[in-house]
């Protein structure tokens, strides 16, 4: 078979007979403009006498089949004379290509094939020639400015054009069940769309309406070989149509009427050309069979992926069974062939069904807990259509044999003693546990070889342990074995202990007291007394414990307070009844004078802590020994408490149902409790989980209200806890638009907060799955805002870290649990994309289990590696992007808990290698140790570093002291890259770590790859976990650049940690000359800012009432004592923002958010001040015969000057505060990168200082017209230079100096800006006291009135009364005279006849 088809821009071509050459040459003019056609390719099958001489670069030659066809007009066809003649019949199958300008003829030709019928005869011309069957395989469209070739149902694109093509989604045409089927383009050379696969055998049955013979059993008998030969008859004919259809054979009758089996051997069927099929069975069938042609089924034999896991099946095991298949259809079924039912959810069957990228089916069948009566043969169905593609496997489980060591008796004796058990199957054994269940308690050391599958127990048991009253005294020893999928066989080994009476003396009477599990509120009692075994009696110690009986439930507090009357000792500890060491956290010791205490604090108690605890006090061989019981009653731990829901909106006359639910089923009384008023609870059993409800009616609380309801957990010890809240929000209701029977009702824009085990996330039934989901209302659906949901396993291995943390016995457990959680974490890899809070909650369980370990193996540290390798995988980095959007330092806590795992780590020189991260360490040895030399190489990522620390500072470390450095090369894209005007290199992040603290400076090196040689200036980084209020940033400080190569770049830092290097393209590095002149100038500016401020107000203080008083003066004194104050408060704002400021972070985020506030708004008055003021003079010049009361004009500069600043700063705060995007990640200023809130400041900034400077020119403009009268005298010599005074004004006090600020705010910037704008800025303050105080003539006058203190000052004053303003300008100048106007000053000065006279008459008011 030979597959062709072209997609062309054809024009409509008019002869038929040129068509092939038309199309040849289109093919080489593709870039020519066309107008777009649709194609679509058919594939013929002909069986002819002759046989084809096959040429396949010229075998098929196309036909054009017209419009004018589809409207009814027989269709023209072209022949070729393609073969040469020969006896045998054979079958070829010709592929044909149709194009068409118009698209809608695409449908009209498949039913034009569709109603044809088939076989057609030759004609004339080639009578020898039966065309079988004509199918429709590829059709390509036009969608915008591409092609998109798509398969029809049947057929597929090969494997290679999948792969080297781009794929596209689907459109409505496009089949569906296999996931590469539309192609954006046509390969030029093919293939294209081919029957998919190989040849399959359909396993098909139809139902004949007759009655069931036996005969039809005998496959001898006539009966069964006339319908056999009848029925096969007809399915070869009608089978024929089928692509690559090789043969057809009935295999047998069943009853119910008459059920027909038989078997289709093709290459495929489509489920149109299957219907097609089955009608010309039914056709070509003699009616007397009586066919049910809807009775036919198809099922496919040889289609679907059947996988087991494990292969040996234990019984206990988990078991999965998968399905996959390449069709793409959610109906799946399974079932046990020995039950003969199919399988549905319940507690130990769990079915789950799901489509993997899009291009394959999976149904996972899991069986809990599996037993003998679970094996046998398991039949897995999916169903499309008529189609069902089926698989079936059987499993054969195994019972667990365990062999154990004799029952025996032990001397305490100090003797080791070894207890051994055996699997009888050779089974790769996760685990083997031993426990121990007796009276006394006598821990050993495991030892396992798991190759073997053997384990030994080996006690040493001495006089303490089991004193002369307990002799005889037999402990039962358990080892259990665990395999990978939890299965578990164990067996008991009976151990009888003596005591040694020599061996051990006794101070007081022993009183041993057995040891319950109280389930009724019963109190157990304590053991008071003290045991003391000594081989040292001059060093035995008094013993006094916590007297009052300990009995708590789960969740409270206790503590046990030991004291000694001896305070030398070697050692103190306490260890469980089980002889297991507390952990170290949990207790404190301190020695006094005259004795010693041990106080065991336990601040969240669990059921773990139920039973006796032992103070030990030793002293070399003797032991005094302190018991004391605790009875721990069950109550649910308030985070273990499920509540649904979390908050909703309930109309006032509708209804809820609220519940609370729990993992364990117990006597416990609920109610539901909503402010005084308290509701009763009734209880639902599910499974494992218990869940009490109650029907919330709305209309019995009054409406609206939002309301917080809780539920009341109480225990038969009479102790309660209080579940999360649910809040009720109580509305009226007419706004109600988003209703879902599980999400809940709400109105739109509403956001609330659901626990993904009560939402609509899919999910494996009976696997509880964690975390939260936000829903917004968005018209009348709920929208998924937020998906922090956990999967079921992730979420287990949570609540079990969550459990670990409240363990008397967590560090013997750690090990354990960290090779689950690898294991655990590898398997569900694929599905943290769909449980995105799995991300954030591996990373909670590494940093939880990280303040664990005192020390940490090889074998732990690789299992901590192999869980960091599965979650820094590229995979997941797209789940790693949705965590930085949401401001989380999830990466930060991740390298934490790697730091923390490392610097405990305990081991020889090792190496861990995975793709994603990789570690190396080295120990110290005495004496002389070698220098420090690790090298890192990734491959994957195209990346190597390495780190050298050389022998002089290894010298000051201690021997046996360890050196770990862990490298990773993806966690650099993920860490929050919160420096500002710098890119990231794609570098490694190496974190180098020592065993010991470090006080004096410790020189490390480090060389990088370079991949950005040309990007710009790099610097050596290291991630600071202090900065960003403690979620942590990149920091410089201590590390400088060494040398700069085409290929590398290395390091040197005076400290240990996590080192990268960054790239700065354009902006100053911090410590340059450029960064330090500028800060330089900012701070002397700001000092003499706010000193010239503040004695600008203190000036107008004392002058006030002798410069306001006329109207002009005293608003523009009004307006300059508010800008220099606004300044003054922006500038001790300043100041706090720097103080709450470290480096690049702020130390406070409310500070930080407070300082924005109020320099944003003290800066914007600054501004609208300005302007009121150039509004002022705007308004005197030009207005010059309007007159407006002094109040009006108060309450308008206030309004403007206030008012808008404030209304612009609460618009901006509020509309980006609640998203915690008002301030920038590094500074105390508005946000830039992430709102652009920093317009908020720039817009109005901006349209003030077009305004002023618009205003400046018009003010120039006026000052150099005379007024009508004034008759200015000749050209003076000092006019440019009163126009310059006039600008020098003016600038400072409009804020044109700003101007130079808005060039400042965009990136890469020059330098001249910067300098100029801080220059001017800085000094700001001064300005205003110069120009907008002391320069007035008034204030200087008032000043020397003030503080006239000589005779000089009074001759002065009187000199300087004979006319008015003449210090500011030359009053012989109508440019003086207009400026001084202005500005408030007097015009009854003495000059030219008639120049005073001429303001005065044009309305200005009387100064």
């Amino acid at each position: 078979m030979l597959d062709f088809c072209r997609v062309k821009h054809l024009e409509k071509l008019q002869e038929e007979s040129t068509w092939y050459k038309a199309r040849q040459l289109k093919l080489e003019d593709m870039k020519s403009p066309r107008r777009t056609t649709l194609c679509f390719m058919i594939i013929v099958i002909v069986s002819s006498q002759a046989t084809l001489n096959l040429n396949f670069e010229s075998i098929v030659y196309p036909s054009l089949l017209r419009e004018h066809e589809l409207a009814g007009e027989d269709p023209v066809r072209q022949k070729r004379a393609v073969a040469v003649s020969r006896p045998a019949a054979q079958e070829f199958t010709v592929d044909v290509e149709v194009s068409f300008e118009d698209a809608s003829f695409l449908e009209l030709s498949k039913a034009y094939l569709n109603n044809r019928s088939f076989p057609v005869q030759g004609d004339d011309t080639d009578p020898a020639t039966n065309i079988l069957s004509i199918e429709v395989t590829t059709v390509c469209r036009p969608t915008g400015n591409e092609t998109w070739c798509s398969c029809e149902k049947g057929y597929k694109w090969p494997q290679e054009r999948c792969l080297h093509n781009l794929t596209c989604q689907g459109h409505d045409g496009s089949p569906s069940g296999h996931h590469c089927s539309c192609l954006k383009g046509l390969p030029p050379k093919g293939p294209f769309c081919q029957l998919q696969g190989a040849d399959i055998t359909l396993r098909m049955s139809v139902r004949l309406n007759v009655g069931f013979q036996e005969e039809l059993r005998n496959s001898s008998s006539a009966l069964y070989r006339s319908y056999k030969t009848d029925l096969e008859t007809a399915f070869r004919e009608g089978y024929s149509i089928l692509p690559g259809f090789k043969l057809v054979t009935v295999t047998e009758f069943r009853p119910g009427s008459v059920v027909v089996v038989y078997e289709v051997t093709t290459s495929a069927a489509s489920p149109e050309l299957m219907r097609r099929a089955n009608e010309q069975v039914t056709q070509n069938l003699n009616q007397t069979y009586k066919m049910d042609s809807s009775s036919f089924q198809v099922t496919y034999s040889n289609e679907t992926k059947f996988s087991i896991t494990p292969e040996i099946i234990l019984e206990g095991d988990t078991v999965t069974l998968m399905c996959e298949n390449e069709v793409l259809s959610s109906n799946v079924s399974w079932q046990h062939v020995e039950t003969g039912f199919d399988i549905q959810n319940s507690s130990r069957f769990s079915i789950y069904t799901y489509v993997l990228n899009n291009m394959t089916s999976v149904s996972r069948l899991t069986i809990y807990n599996i037993t003998q009566d679970d094996a046998g043969e398991y039949i897995c169905k999916l169903t499309l259509d008529i189609f069902e593609y089926g698989s079936r496997k059987k499993i054969d489980v195994t019972s667990i044999q365990i062999l154990a060591s004799e029952d025996l008796k032990v001397m305490c004796d100090n003797n080791p003693v070894s207890l051994s058990c055996c699997s009888e199957m050779t089974v790769n054994w996760s685990q083997v546990e031993w426990k121990q269940e007796g009276t006394i308690n006598i821990p050993g050391s495991p030892e396992t070889d798991t190759d073997s599958g053997c384990s030994r127990y080996t006690l040493t048991a001495d006089g303490t342990q089991c004193p002369s009253g307990l002799s005889g005294t037999t402990v039962v020893y358990t080892c259990e074995f665990i395999s990978a999928h939890g299965a578990r066989g164990s067996k008991d080994i009976k151990v009888t202990f003596t005591s040694v009476g020599d061996n051990a003396s006794h101070k007081g009477e022993v009183r041993e007291f057995p040891r319950h599990v109280m389930e009724m509120g019963t109190v157990q009692s304590t053991t008071e007394n003290s045991l003391e075994t000594s081989k040292a009696p001059e060093q035995q110690a008094n013993l006094k414990i916590t007297p009052d009986p300990i009995s708590v439930s789960e969740g409270q507090s206790f503590s046990i307070k030991c004291i000694s009357d001896v305070s030398n000792y070697d050692e103190v500890y306490w260890n469980t009844s089980a002889g297991i060491k507390i952990y170290k956290r949990f207790y404190t010791t301190r020695r006094y004078p005259n004795g010693a205490e041990s106080v065991l604090t336990v601040k969240t108690s669990t059921r773990e802590w139920n039973g006796t605890y032992h103070c030990i006090f030793r002293y070399k061989n003797s032991y005094s020994v302190m018991a004391k019981d605790v009875t721990v009653h069950p109550l649910p731990l308030e985070p273990d408490i499920m509540v649904d829901p979390l908050e909703a909106v309930i109309p006032c006359t509708s209804s809820r149902h609220i519940k609370c639910c729990i993992e364990e089923d117990r006597d416990y009384k609920v109610i539901f409790q909503a402010g005084s008023s308290s509701f009763p609870a009734a209880k639902e059993v599910n499974g494992k989980q218990v869940c009490y409800k109650h029907h919330f009616v709305a209309n019995s609380i009054s409406c609206p209200e939002n309301m917080d309801v809780f539920c009341h957990i109480t225990n038969t010890a009479n102790n309660s806890v209080r579940s999360p809240s649910m809040k009720l929000n109580l509305v009226p209701g007419e706004n109600v638009t988003c209703q879902d029977p599980i999400i809940g009702v709400g109105e739109p824009g509403k956001v609330i907060q659901k626990l993904c085990q009560f939402s609509n996330v899919p999910r494996i039934p009976g696997s509880p799955i964690g975390g939260i989901i936000t829903y917004r209302c968005v018209g009348s659906q709920w929208k998924v805002k937020k998906n922090n949901c956990i999967s079921a396993p992730i979420n287990t291995l949570l609540q079990l870290a969550e459990a670990l943390m409240k363990s008397p016995s967590q560090d013997a457990k750690l090990p354990s649990y960290l090779k689950n959680l690898s294991i655990s974490t590898n398997q569900v890899k694929l599905e943290v994309n769909s449980f995105p809070g799995s991300l954030g909650a591996i990373i909670n369980i590494l940093d939880l289990l990280s303040t664990v370990p005192t020390q940490v193996n090889s074998e732990m540290m690789m299992h901590v590696l192999a869980t960091v390798n599965v979650i820094l995988g590229k995979p997941i980095l797209n789940t790693w992007m949705t965590s930085q959007q949401q401001k989380t330092n999830q990466s930060s806590q991740l390298l934490h808990s790697v730091e923390r795992f490392s610097r405990a780590l305990q081991s020889e020189d090792s190496t861990i290698s995975q793709p994603n991260v990789q570690m190396k360490s080295m120990v110290i040895k005495s004496g002389h140790p070698k220098s420090y030399t690790k090298s890192f190489v990734f491959l994957d990522s195209d990346l190597w570093g390495n780190v050298t620390i050389n022998e002089c500072q290894l010298e000051h470390l201690q021997p046996d002291s360890f050196i770990v450095t862990v490298a990773f090369p993806t966690l650099k894209t993920i860490l929050a890259q919160d420096v500002p005007g710098k890119t990231f290199a794609n570098s490694l992040v190496m974190t180098t770590i020592v065993s010991q603290n470090i006080t004096t400076p410790f020189r490390i090196s480090m060389t990088f790859k370079n991949n950005n040689p040309s990007g710009g200036v790099p610097r050596c980084v290291f991630w600071n976990f202090n900065l960003a209020n403690h979620t942590g940033g990149w920091d410089s400080s201590g590390c400088y650049v060494k040398e700069v190569t085409e290929d590398s770049v290395s390091c040197s830092c005076d400290h240990l940690t996590s080192f990268s290097i960054l790239m700065s393209p354009d902006s100053p590095d911090p410590d340059s000359l450029l960064k330090i002149l500028l800060d330089i100038i900012s701070y002397i500016g700001l000092c003499f800012s706010i000193l010239s401020l503040a004695a600008c107000l203190a000036v107008e203080a004392v002058v006030w009432k002798s410069v306001t008083k006329n109207r002009t003066s005293s608003m523009r004194h009004i307006c300059i004592v508010n800008i220099a104050a606004s300044l003054l408060v922006a500038d001790v704002w300043f100041i706090v923002a720097a103080a709450i400021h470290n480096y690049r972070y702020p130390l406070n985020q409310t500070a930080c958010v407070a300082a924005t506030f109020f320099v944003h708004f003290s800066y914007l008055s600054v501004f609208f001040w300005m302007l009121t003021l150039g509004l002022m003079l705007f308004y005197r010049l030009v207005f010059i015969l309007h007159d407006t009361s002094k109040s009006i004009q108060k309450a308008i500069a206030f309004s403007l000057g206030y008012g808008c600043p404030l209304v612009i700063s609460v618009i901006t705060v509020g509309a980006t505060q609640p998203r915690e995007v008002y301030t920038r990640k590094n500074a105390c200023w508005l946000n830039w990168e992430d709102t652009k809130a920093l317009l908020a400041f720039v817009i109005p900034a901006l349209i003030i200082v077009v305004v002023n400077v618009t205003i400046t020119v018009v003010v120039i403009t006026k000052i150099l017209r005379p007024s009508i009268g004034d008759k200015p005298s000749k050209q003076e010599k000092s006019s440019l230079f009163q126009i310059t005074k006039s600008i020098g004004v003016l600038t400072p006090l409009l804020g044109l100096t700003w101007g130079f600020g808005l060039a400042t705010v965009f990136q890469g910037s020059n330098a001249v800006f910067h300098i100029v704008f801080t220059l001017l800025n800085a000094f700001q303050g001064l300005f205003i006291l110069l120009f907008g105080c002391l320069w007035d003539q008034k204030v200087q006058e008032a000043l020397l009135n003030k503080f006239s203190l000589s005779r000089w000052s009074s001759q002065h004053s009187k000199s300087t009364s004979l006319g008015s303003s003449t210090p500011v300008f030359s009053m012989s100048s109508p440019i003086s005279r207009r400026f001084n106007n202005l500005f408030g000053k007097t015009a009854a000065t003495k000059g030219p006849p008639g120049n005073d006279g001429n303001l005065v008459s044009r309305g200005s008011p009387p100064i």
